[in-house]
């Protein structure tokens, strides 16, 4: 009983809604994510290398987005109204999809989406981090990425029952792409009437938002997140988009049904590890517990690499969830640590913005390393920039000897 006691400790009610929200968007979002790289080769007749161009620029525009806003949000001492504007646009983005006829248009729905994520994920961030104390901040990140992956988890089998209640014939993508938009709408709703931008955590001593100022955020970024932000770049050059997983299990023979289970596996395992490797993080130390999961990458992605029977990718997006659950919510609590209250939803943003940057070269280069090389190549690259990342950080770690 004491352990799920703390293990409830610190999620508050703008950490718990927020959770809530992101979980009803990716059912949205997770309806389609799994779908539109096939709709895309098989009904709209692009390449590889184009699913990689437009998955690179739709994260490159959330990175820059990311930076913009995380700095708009300090600098205005304001976090709900980007939340809101965010996700509203990535709600609108949905049903644009169903009026795609070339590859184009689904590059501009993406565009749209990306702008809403790059608009609201920094502001958001920031507000969960100051909704909750400090030494609690892996548990909340951990559940809201395990709130949003859960949500993940539902989308496919919600596109997938969407499929098999169709006609016979081929598939009705673009009835998916309407029906996104219903759980999306349902997370702006709840957003705007539950979640609140209260002025001080209670009992907190410290504000959820700075004083408004006319000046870009008052406080500058440490070394220490300088240096953080550059060694997980590494890794951040070999992780290319999730299509290509999927893309994977297509050429080995997976039906669309088959991936779409597969990739909800991966979201389950993910959903159900998040909270408990968030609140591992808080006692065994976040920097370490990340590194655990870039470990886990590499193994994955030489997996991927190898992998010519169906079961290897079933026992690989299973693994791939581990990853996930101890890396993407704690690497941002690590970088809550590295960050102050007045220049936070900027650190979240110039962290992400980053990242979305680098996932443009890394999705672009796995395009045409699959096209040009081979299929092996773009999870080899990845195995490989995983592990240098993990070197690089486990001996930095060591040498500044971090309390958190």
């Amino acid at each position: 009983m004491t352990f799920f006691k703390d293990m409830k400790t610190g999620l508050t009610r703008n950490v718990t809604f927020l959770g809530v929200v992101s979980g009803l968007t990716d059912i949205s979002s997770e309806m389609l994510y799994p779908i539109t790289p096939i709709f895309l080769t098989s009904v709209l007749g692009a390449p590889m290398s184009v699913v990689g161009f437009i998955e690179g620029v739709a994260e490159a525009t959330a990175g820059f987005l990311k930076i913009a806003g995380g700095r708009w949000s300090d600098r205005v001492a304001k976090r709900k109204p980007f939340v809101v504007a965010g996700y509203s646009l990535s709600a609108v983005s949905k049903p644009l999809l169903a009026l795609a006829a070339t590859w184009h248009f689904v590059l501009f729905s993406r565009f749209i989406d990306r702008v809403g994520k790059g608009l609201r994920t920094s502001a958001r961030d920031a507000l969960i981090a100051n909704s909750t104390k400090k030494e609690h901040w892996g548990k909340a990140f951990g559940f809201h990425r395990a709130m949003d992956t859960m949500g993940a988890a539902l989308g496919p089998p919600a596109a997938l029952l969407m499929l098999n209640m169709t006609a016979a014939g081929a598939p009705n993508y673009r009835l998916i792409f309407m029906a996104a938009f219903i759980p999306a709408v349902l997370g702006v709703f709840v957003l705007v009437y539950f979640v609140k931008e209260e002025l001080k955590v209670k009992n907190g001593g410290y504000l959820l938002c700075p004083k408004p100022s006319t000046l870009y955020p008052a406080v500058p970024m440490t070394s220490d997140f300088k240096t953080f932000v550059g060694l997980y770049a590494v890794f951040a050059l070999g992780n290319s988009s999730d299509v290509f997983l999927i893309m994977k299990a297509k050429s080995i023979g997976f039906t669309t049904t088959q991936v779409i289970l597969a990739y909800t596996g991966y979201n389950l395992v993910y959903a159900l590890l998040a909270t408990p490797a968030g609140w591992l993080s808080d006692k065994l130390g976040k920097i370490k517990t990340m590194t655990f999961g870039f470990l886990v990458f590499a193994a994955v992605y030489l997996g991927f690499a190898t992998a010519d029977k169906g079961w290897m990718i079933w026992a690989l997006f299973a693994l791939y969830g581990f990853y996930g659950a101890f890396n993407e919510g704690i690497a941002k609590a690590v970088v809550s640590h590295l960050s102050a209250g007045d220049n936070r939803a900027a650190a979240m943003g110039y962290f992400q913005g980053t990242l979305g940057f680098l996932t443009f070269f890394a999705s672009a280069a796995a395009g045409l390393l699959w096209d040009k090389v081979s299929p092996a190549a773009p999870f080899i690259a990845g195995a490989g920039c995983a592990f240098i990342s993990t070197i690089m950080l486990v001996f930095w770690t060591r040498k500044k000897q971090f309390a958190f």
